[in-house]
C-alpha cells in the first residue's frame, strides 16, 4: 500500500542478563531500600507528592554523583544512550549527552505514578530494580493525542504503533529509554511487594 510511517516515536529497551548486571542490581536494591530509610526529606515530600510511595526526586535526585553504585549504573546506561541518540539521528554539535538527574522510586501496593513528562531534558528513562509478579509497566501516550479531531477509536487489535496508548511490561534489570517530551505514567501497583525503579534524565546543553 502507498502508506508511509512518518514522525515515528522511538522507544529503546534493553535487558541486562550478565553476571555483572545481576551483582550491580543486588547492590542497587540494597541502596534503594537504605536510601528510603535514611532520606527523611524525601519521605516527607513523598507523603504530600507521592502518596503511599517513596521517591528521592525532590531530595536526592543526583544519585549518580553521590553513590559509586549508581555511578556504575550511569556508566552502563551511557552506552545505551549513545546507541539510542544515534538511532534518533541527533546532531549533538560535538557535545555529549550527560546524565543530569537520577532518582529512586518505590511503589508499594496501590501507588500510582500519574501522567507526566520530563521538561528541560533530552532523553529520559527508567531502570527496573525489583518487579514482583503483576508489577505495572510504563504506559506511553501517543504525543498527537490532543490533536485527534473527530478520529474514531482504534481497533482493539491495532498494531502497537497505531494505538493511542502502549504499555511496556516491567522486568527486573530492564532499561527503557525515550525522548523526554513523551508523556507517560505508571498504573497502580496491584502487588503486595514493592516495585522499585530508578529514573533518570540526560541533557546535552
Amino acid at each position: 500500500m502507498p502508506v508511509r510511517a512518518l514522525f515515528a516515536t522511538q522507544v529503546y529497551t534493553a535487558q541486562w542478563r550478565d553476571t555483572a548486571a545481576r551483582r550491580l542490581n543486588l547492590r542497587l536494591l540494597r541502596e534503594c531500600l537504605q536510601l528510603q530509610a535514611d532520606d527523611k526529606a524525601g519521605r516527607d515530600w513523598s507523603r504530600r507528592g507521592y502518596p503511599g510511595g517513596y521517591t528521592s526526586y525532590n531530595s536526592l535526585c543526583r544519585m549518580q554523583q553521590l553513590s559509586p553504585t549508581f555511578a556504575a549504573l550511569e556508566r552502563r546506561i551511557d552506552a545505551h544512550v549513545r546507541k539510542f541518540s544515534a538511532r534518533l539521528a541527533f546532531d549533538l554539535m560535538g557535545r555529549a549527552l550527560t546524565m543530569t538527574d537520577c532518582w529512586v522510586n518505590i511503589m508499594p501496593r496501590g501507588v500510582v505514578h500519574s501522567l507526566h513528562l520530563h521538561p528541560h531534558s533530552t532523553i529520559s528513562g527508567t531502570y527496573y530494580v525489583q518487579t514482583p509478579p503483576g508489577s505495572p509497566g510504563i504506559k506511553l501516550e501517543d504525543p498527537r493525542l490532543d490533536r485527534y479531531m473527530a478520529a474514531p477509536p482504534r481497533l482493539l487489535d491495532a498494531r502497537p504503533e497505531l494505538r493511542s496508548w502502549v504499555t511496556l511490561p516491567a522486568a527486573v534489570r530492564q532499561l527503557v529509554l525515550f525522548e523526554s517530551w513523551l508523556r507517560h505514567e505508571v498504573p497502580p501497583n496491584p502487588s503486595s511487594r514493592e516495585r522499585i525503579s530508578i529514573s533518570f534524565n540526560y541533557n546535552w546543553f
